[in-house]
């Protein structure tokens, strides 16, 4: 197994590297642009010394046809420079788009709490966006500064020298914007990244915010991040507006001190009128790429902190590389003093869980709230890794699956069921670019389901909404049951299942569970009522942080509900709940 961190480093590098070939052919063609910007300034030196002085038409039709070629040769690079650097940038995103998503599904399952796990998308965005921007042309052209600077120095050795200053001058503005800005744009990051994670955590929790008038307490909690960000912006972009007025204002004070240091050497008959303006020219195009990197540097380092997130975000989101396939898992799946816990805490909420289920079998997981059931299960399907312990199918600890492959032959159903933005069928079929249709109703038929998806206005094509918001809850839970059942996998895990199900939902679901058990499934469900595991034959039980008991069904349930008083029990009698004969029905 290779290194994840090496190797997503490996791909953040690999994509850079490719869109730097690219940018080869960018400095090509800035070579050959940087060359005719030699044409204005030549023209004017032809045209004072020469045609002027000798009057001749010719010579001046001649230059001016010289002149208009170049620059439409220029024009013409310069466009395909442009469309150069674009295909760059979208061949960067072309390398990293798939891993982005990635990490984005995977932050949100390691950190539970606060966070911001779109970031990698906006650093990505970041990176594109600057790469398309007028920073990177300006960077390419300096290295043309020398040549500029020499053919002023072979215009005069003071005009040489004096546009030599100006560089450096111009070069410590570059090198006290970096270093003034590095800061502040870091503090920007994190204050916008805050500011989006309230603004996310206020859509989607709208309903509550409105029903239970939150909207004056949350609106203040914005408006102090809101503030934080915009003192953040505001001092990012007051150093780098102020350093590039100075830059600006010293290119135009430079070349015009140029201008005025050749009209001296003309006065003394050291130099031609056109050498005079042609040397004024041609400071002002060694100096304008500094001008330029300086004005875009607010860019450039949240561009260069973009990549270096970036690459240690998909670095840490990164799956660890599986070089060996490992077949379609058909016998069992076993804990192993599993300790579970919530990512981003370093204490388990629930340890000591072992426990085997055969292929066939069902496991009811049951305890009081806040028994670590939810966290257990997302242990189990690898979406939370075990503090300790290990998870295995058939055999196989889950690191020695590739997650892709695995996650095939797993369906889950959360307990909060949130549906994609698209149709019924899409989202069955678990958001496949071409599903098979006999495959979408097949699941659904399996989840009982079939009727009442045919009984929505569009059917298999009705669109849900965001979250599934246009269906009800228990139309909802039903669908995701599907979903969890498409292509018939191995391990079926259904967290609280039939919360929003009516007597006709519960039915299909205890028929859909048999009949999965029947054709060699394993399933497992978390239930807080006893009455939902008639299909289970264990039992899997949780108090205390601790697995106090595992066993087969009627034994565990008969501890549950006859002996309620003992500490295992504690809790977990509900009034109204059947009898232990009614759940062996």
């Amino acid at each position: 197994m290779r290194d994840r961190r090496t190797s997503t480093r490996t791909v953040v590098q690999a994509a850079l590297d490719d869109c730097r070939r690219s940018f080869w052919g960018v400095g090509l063609f800035s070579a050959v642009v940087n060359l005719l910007m030699l044409a204005g300034p030549l023209y004017m030196l032809q045209v004072y010394d020469r045609v002027l002085s000798s009057q001749s038409v010719p010579t001046l039709i001649a230059l001016t046809v010289f002149l208009v070629g170049a620059y439409l040769f220029q024009g013409l690079l310069e466009l395909i420079r442009a469309r150069v650097v674009v295909r760059g940038a979208a061949l960067l995103d072309q390398h990293l788009d798939r891993h982005v998503h990635q990490a984005v599904v995977r932050l949100a399952n390691a950190a539970r709490g606060p966070g911001d796990h779109p970031q990698p998308v906006r650093d990505l965005d970041q990176v594109r966006a600057f790469l398309t921007g007028p920073g990177p042309v300006a960077i390419v052209d300096l290295p043309w500064i020398p040549i500029f600077l020499v053919v002023c120095y072979l215009i005069h050795p003071w005009l040489g020298f004096a546009s030599l200053a100006g560089a450096l001058v111009l070069l410590g503005v570059t090198i006290l914007t970096e270093r003034a800005s590095r800061g502040p744009a870091q503090a920007l990051s994190l204050e916008g990244a805050a500011r989006a994670g309230i603004a996310e955590a206020s859509r989607r929790n709208s309903e509550t915010i409105a029903a239970m008038a939150m909207t004056p307490a949350l609106a203040a909690r914005w408006a102090r991040a809101n503030d934080r960000y915009l003192g953040a912006l505001w001092r990012v972009t007051d150093i780098v507006n102020a350093l590039g007025t100075v830059s600006k204002v010293l290119r135009l004070l430079l070349q015009s001190l140029i201008l005025g240091l050749g009209a001296y050497l003309v006065i003394q008959g050291e130099l031609a009128i056109g050498a005079m303006i042609a040397a004024s020219i041609m400071m002002g195009r060694a100096l304008a790429p500094i001008e330029t990197a300086i004005a875009n540097w607010r860019g450039f380092v949240a561009a260069r902190q973009s990549v270096a997130r970036l690459a240690d975000t998909l670095a840490r989101a990164g799956v660890p590389a599986v070089d060996t396939a490992l077949p379609a898992p058909r016998s069992s799946i076993a804990a192993e003093s599993v300790a579970a816990f919530v990512p981003g805490r370093d204490k388990p909420v629930v340890a000591r869980v072992n426990f085997m289920v055969d292929a066939g079998e069902a496991l009811g997981i049951i305890g009081p709230s806040g028994s670590g059931k939810t966290t257990l299960v997302r242990t189990l399907i690898g979406a939370w890794p075990a503090l300790a312990g290990a998870v295995r199918i058939d055999g196989a600890a889950l690191n020695q699956w590739n997650p892709d492959a695995l996650g095939r032959h797993v369906g889950y159903m959360a307990q909060t069921v949130e549906l994609f933005d698209g149709s019924v069928a899409e989202n069955i079929a678990r958001m496949e670019v071409n599903p098979d249709p006999a495959a979408v109703i097949a699941a659904a038929a399996d989840a009982g389901a079939h009727e009442m998806i045919t009984r929505l206005p569009g059917g298999y094509d009705t669109r849900v909404g965001e979250a599934g918001s246009m269906l009800s809850a228990g139309q909802r839970q039903r669908i995701a049951l599907a979903r969890a059942l498409y292509g018939r996998p191995f391990l079926i895990v259904l967290d609280e299942p039939n919360a929003n199900l009516d007597t006709e939902g519960d039915q299909a679901l205890e028929g859909a569970l048999r009949a999965a058990k029947q054709r060699g499934a394993i399933v497992i469900l978390v239930a807080h009522r006893p009455s939902a595991l008639t299909v289970c034959d264990k039992v899997l039980y949780l108090a205390n942080g601790l697995q106090q008991a595992f066993g087969r069904r009627d034994d565990i349930l008969r501890k549950v509900l006859v002996h309620p008083a003992q500490p295992a029990a504690a809790g977990l009698r509900v009034v109204g709940e059947p009898a232990l004969s009614e759940i062996n029905r």
